[in-house]
Protein backbone atom coordinates (compact mmCIF):
# COMPACT_ATOMS: atom_id res chain seq x y z
CA UNK A 1 0.00 0.00 0.00
CA UNK A 2 1.46 3.35 -1.34
CA UNK A 3 1.59 6.50 1.29
CA UNK A 4 -0.56 9.10 0.28
CA UNK A 5 1.98 11.91 -0.33
CA UNK A 6 0.03 14.56 1.55
CA UNK A 7 0.88 11.92 4.81
CA UNK A 8 4.19 13.32 4.10
CA UNK A 9 5.45 16.77 5.61
CA UNK A 10 8.81 18.44 4.30
CA UNK A 11 9.82 20.79 7.26
CA UNK A 12 11.89 23.05 5.07
CA UNK A 13 9.03 23.68 2.70
CA UNK A 14 6.49 24.57 5.71
CA UNK A 15 8.92 26.66 7.27
CA UNK A 16 9.51 28.79 3.94
CA UNK A 17 5.40 29.66 4.69
CA UNK A 18 6.42 32.25 7.02
CA UNK A 19 8.70 34.31 8.54
CA UNK A 20 7.26 35.73 11.88
CA UNK A 21 8.64 35.05 15.13
CA UNK A 22 7.10 33.48 18.41
CA UNK A 23 4.26 32.43 16.44
CA UNK A 24 3.91 28.51 16.20
CA UNK A 25 1.94 26.69 13.20
CA UNK A 26 0.81 23.25 13.70
CA UNK A 27 2.02 21.00 10.88
CA UNK A 28 0.89 17.75 12.31
CA UNK A 29 -1.11 16.16 14.75
CA UNK A 30 -0.75 12.76 16.56
CA UNK A 31 -2.51 11.24 20.12
CA UNK A 32 -3.34 14.85 21.15
CA UNK A 33 -0.06 16.04 20.53
CA UNK A 34 0.49 19.04 18.12
CA UNK A 35 3.61 18.95 16.04
CA UNK A 36 4.25 22.62 15.12
CA UNK A 37 7.16 25.07 13.94
CA UNK A 38 8.59 28.10 14.76
CA UNK A 39 10.93 30.22 14.25
CA UNK A 40 12.61 32.02 17.44
CA UNK A 41 14.89 35.47 17.81
CA UNK A 42 15.63 37.02 20.70
CA UNK A 43 13.98 36.09 23.97
CA UNK A 44 10.70 35.44 25.24
CA UNK A 45 9.10 35.39 28.79
CA UNK A 46 9.66 33.24 31.94
CA UNK A 47 6.68 31.00 31.66
CA UNK A 48 5.59 27.28 32.78
CA UNK A 49 3.02 25.00 31.48
CA UNK A 50 1.25 23.64 34.43
CA UNK A 51 0.24 20.19 32.99
CA UNK A 52 2.21 19.84 29.81
CA UNK A 53 5.72 18.79 29.16
CA UNK A 54 7.12 20.26 25.90
CA UNK A 55 10.10 19.21 23.71
CA UNK A 56 12.35 21.72 22.07
CA UNK A 57 14.31 20.24 18.94
CA UNK A 58 16.24 22.40 16.97
CA UNK A 59 16.48 22.33 13.11
CA UNK A 60 18.73 25.20 12.40
CA UNK A 61 20.64 27.66 14.06
CA UNK A 62 20.93 27.55 18.23
CA UNK A 63 18.34 27.86 21.29
CA UNK A 64 18.89 28.69 24.87
CA UNK A 65 16.43 27.41 27.31
CA UNK A 66 17.17 29.49 30.67
CA UNK A 67 15.90 27.70 33.40
CA UNK A 68 15.96 29.14 37.24
CA UNK A 69 18.71 27.31 38.17
CA UNK A 70 21.06 26.34 34.63
CA UNK A 71 20.91 27.30 30.70
CA UNK A 72 20.25 24.40 28.21
CA UNK A 73 21.99 25.30 25.33
CA UNK A 74 20.70 23.12 21.70
CA UNK A 75 22.67 22.72 18.60
CA UNK A 76 21.08 21.98 15.25
CA UNK A 77 19.55 18.41 15.55
CA UNK A 78 19.64 18.65 19.46
CA UNK A 79 16.10 18.76 21.56
CA UNK A 80 15.52 19.85 25.13
CA UNK A 81 12.30 18.20 26.87
CA UNK A 82 11.09 20.97 29.62
CA UNK A 83 8.81 18.93 32.62
CA UNK A 84 5.65 20.05 33.30
CA UNK A 85 5.43 22.99 35.95
CA UNK A 86 9.32 23.78 35.25
CA UNK A 87 9.75 27.86 34.82
CA UNK A 88 11.46 28.52 31.43
CA UNK A 89 12.50 31.31 29.20
CA UNK A 90 13.69 30.53 25.35
CA UNK A 91 16.39 33.06 23.68
CA UNK A 92 17.82 32.91 20.17
CA UNK A 93 20.35 35.11 19.62
CA UNK A 94 20.01 35.05 15.81
CA UNK A 95 16.63 33.22 14.28
CA UNK A 96 16.52 29.35 14.82
CA UNK A 97 13.85 26.82 13.86
CA UNK A 98 12.62 25.16 15.93
CA UNK A 99 9.88 22.03 15.94
CA UNK A 100 7.81 21.44 19.06
CA UNK A 101 6.24 18.80 20.55
CA UNK A 102 3.20 19.35 23.16
CA UNK A 103 -0.51 18.54 23.78
CA UNK A 104 -2.82 20.92 21.67
CA UNK A 105 -3.94 22.00 24.93
CA UNK A 106 -0.66 23.55 25.83
CA UNK A 107 -0.40 27.92 24.88
CA UNK A 108 2.58 29.25 23.82
CA UNK A 109 3.35 31.37 27.02
CA UNK A 110 1.57 29.20 29.40
CA UNK A 111 0.73 30.63 32.54
CA UNK A 112 1.38 34.07 30.97
CA UNK A 113 -0.72 35.88 29.01
CA UNK A 114 0.81 38.93 27.14
CA UNK A 115 1.57 40.34 24.07
CA UNK A 116 3.55 37.46 22.64
CA UNK A 117 0.72 34.90 23.87
CA UNK A 118 -1.07 33.07 20.48
CA UNK A 119 -4.72 31.86 21.57
CA UNK A 120 -5.24 30.27 18.41
CA UNK A 121 -2.37 28.52 15.79
CA UNK A 122 -2.03 28.61 12.58
CA UNK A 123 -2.24 25.20 10.78
CA UNK A 124 -0.67 24.82 7.56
Amino acid sequence: MHGDAKDKVNLARKLDQFADHWNPRIVGELNGQHVKLAKLEGEFVWHHHEDEDELFLVIRGRLAIHLRDRRVELEEGEFFIVPRGVEHKPVADEEAHVLLLEPASTLNTGNVRNDLTVETLQTL
